[in-house]
């Protein structure tokens, strides 16, 4: 079974495939990238670019299988991605009080009664515990007794114009989208461990248009983000104060760019005539990378607010850091003195990433895949949920077929 990973991302769009095994395992099959004109903070502004960049990318994927079109999970962003909190209460149907999935799955439509305008559209519900009879910090209720069973969910919503242009840029290019993923939820399905969120953590994903991040504490999500603000600020404003063009600015901002200026030597030199002939002046780096901290400093004061806002400024597993703006030399370091906490650079933490970590690895870096390694993880966890069923569905049927069988003369 093939599963196609796509993240619609500011700069480029990056697509993973995998194949998923019989073991779960996944195996990388190709790693395709390409600028991704017509994306602008993470939402779709130009519909018909992107349908040509990703009918190019898709002639090269239904090459290697036409089913590879079939089970696509695709990122959604931007700034107008709402989440609430919900309560669903229900009261169990049976006699003996046993919970049956039937129970689980009204208590959990019964959270998703919340009030939408018409132009809104639930994207995911996050199951953060089950209540049964008054007992709380339940993960499982299924099997188990009582009158009344609750569940508290946190509700993920997204402007449905925003969710249609997707759907079409990939519908019309003949891709079948299995579900759409909030950007903060697929980094925290590559980035994080299950330590990581138990203990208490922050994703954050540092992208060329946007800042996400996801916040966790005993295995629950307290929090998720996006900020319209990423790695392409850096480079505007380098491009500003160097008198250059982006693409320069750009150049300049990977190969001899520093998030801690302090930590620059005044005595280093930048000489831009190397990138363009027509630039005369030479510039230090320390003033680069004075240029880069601003930057990044704002970036990290605004996580530290919605940290400050939720009350998580105190993070025992501290801060995870990926997103090709995490490439920065130094980037770590003054998140660290910025939100007061230990900070780390991500790697893939997904159990099903065994096969593919070498594969990726050797084909472009971890941290600017951690979007579409976490869509493959998410990806390839609920299709073996549903393969799960439909074996245990398929099971009880010959089951009860053997039964009326016997039954009938």
């Amino acid at each position: 079974m093939y599963i196609t990973a796509i993240d619609l991302g500011s700069s480029q769009i990056k697509i993973l495939v995998a194949e998923l095994n019989k073991e779960n395992q996944l195996s990388l099959v190709d790693v395709l990238q390409l600028p991704s004109n017509g994306i602008k903070k993470g939402e779709i502004s130009d519909l018909q670019e992107i349908i040509k960049i990703l009918s190019h990318i898709f002639e090269e994927i239904s090459r290697i299988s036409k089913n590879a079109l079939k089970n696509i999970f695709v990122n959604v962003g931007g700034k107008n991605i709402k989440l609430q909190t919900s309560k669903g209460i229900i009261a169990v149907s049976r006699a003996d009080n046993e919970i049956y999935q039937d129970d689980i799955d009204r208590a959990i439509k019964a959270s998703q009664a919340i009030n939408l305008t018409a132009n809104r559209k639930i994207v995911h519900t996050i199951i953060q515990e089950y209540v049964i009879d008054g007992i709380d910090q339940i993960q499982n209720p299924l099997g188990m007794h009582g009158a009344r069973l609750e569940v508290n969910s946190v509700i993920v919503d997204a402007f449905t114009p925003v969710m249609n242009d997707i759907y079409k840029a990939i519908g019309s290019n003949g891709g079948d989208i299995s579900e759409m993923v909030y950007n903060p939820l697929a980094v925290s399905n590559s980035a994080l461990s299950k330590t990581h969120k138990e203990l208490g953590t922050v994703a954050v994903d540092i992208g060329f248009g946007t800042t996400s991040i996801s916040v966790f504490e005993e295995n629950k999500l307290v929090s998720a983000k996006v900020f319209p603000i990423g790695a392409s600020n850096i480079t505007n404003d380098l491009a500003i104060a160097l008198k250059c063009s982006i693409d320069v600015a750009e150049k300049i901002k990977i190969g001899h760019g520093h998030a801690l200026s302090k930590e620059v030597s005044l005595k280093e030199k930048i000489d831009l005539r190397k990138f363009d002939p027509g630039l005369k002046s030479i510039v230090s780096k320390k003033f680069v990378s004075d240029i880069i901290e601003v930057r990044l400093a704002e970036i990290f004061e605004l996580i530290h607010n919605e940290l400050k806002s939720i009350g998580k400024t105190r993070l025992p597993a501290g801060v995870i850091l990926c997103g090709g703006g995490a490439k920065m030399e130094g980037i770590a370091d003054l998140a660290k003195q910025e939100l007061k906490l230990p900070v780390h650079l991500a790697h893939l933490e997904s159990d099903n990433f065994d096969s593919l970590n070498h594969d990726l690895s050797s084909k472009s870096e971890e941290l600017e895949f951690a979007v579409a390694c976490g869509l493959l993880s998410y990806g390839s966890s609920r299709l073996t949920e549903e393969n799960k069923l439909s074996g245990w569905m398929s099971g009880k049927g010959v089951f009860l077929s053997r039964i009326l069988k016997n039954l009938i003369p």
